[in-house]
């Protein structure tokens, strides 16, 4: 008769972790973090992509000044931008924080904009333009800028997926009582065509 019983207790306990279990991942225990995970892969490639870039332009900026050093303040422009963004950098525990996210944002936003300044500069200079180091350093960063926008979506993505998990019941349960988990903050535009790659027209 014992033996019964303790075949029916260890039967129960097993049912009752078993449901325990089920319940748990149900909550999304496993889910949330699941998704944070993703959300902060996405963001390494976004800073991968974004310091492809900041590679690019000192060899840009030389081959320019090799043709047309009299466009000093446009070259010393993408010059600052690009030490200035360098400055602002932002841990992946941060991207809770929408300042530091616009922030990080802005800075790489003005890197676009010198740049953008810097090609259509170039129009001036025909000899620059038909340069086959420059157009072999324009055709890297053209495609440096659209890997960027493709990194940044994939992150809002990633973003938008992982705040509706954490807003939506029964994952709600965990993210708060569990893992205090709080929204992580989208990329926005905050130039004009800031998602549209630089074009030289020739």
């Amino acid at each position: 008769m014992g033996r019964i019983a303790n075949r029916a207790t260890r039967a129960t306990r097993a049912a009752l972790l078993a449901g325990l279990a089920l319940g748990l991942s149900a909550c999304g225990v496993n889910t949330v973090p699941t998704k944070e995970e993703a959300v902060k892969a996405k963001w390494g490639d976004v800073e991968n992509q974004y310091q492809r870039r900041a590679d690019l332009i000192p060899n840009l900026v030389a081959t320019v000044k090799g043709f047309a050093a009299q466009e000093k303040d446009v070259l010393e422009s993408v010059t600052r931008a690009r030490a200035s963004a360098s400055q602002v950098t932002l841990d992946p525990s941060k991207l809770t924080d929408p300042a530091q996210v616009a922030a990080f944002e802005q800075a790489q936003g003005q890197v676009g904009s010198a740049l953008g300044r810097l090609l259509v500069t170039v129009e001036k200079y025909p000899e620059l333009k038909s340069n086959e180091n420059f157009l072999q350093l324009q055709s890297q960063l053209e495609g440096t800028e659209n890997r960027i926008t493709v990194a940044r979506r994939d992150y809002n993505a990633a973003v938008q997926d992982y705040n509706t998990e954490i807003r939506t019941f029964p994952s709600m349960i965990a993210a708060k009582v569990i893992y205090g988990a709080k929204p992580i903050a989208p990329f926005k535009a905050t130039t004009v065509n800031a998602n549209t790659a630089p074009t030289v027209a020739f």
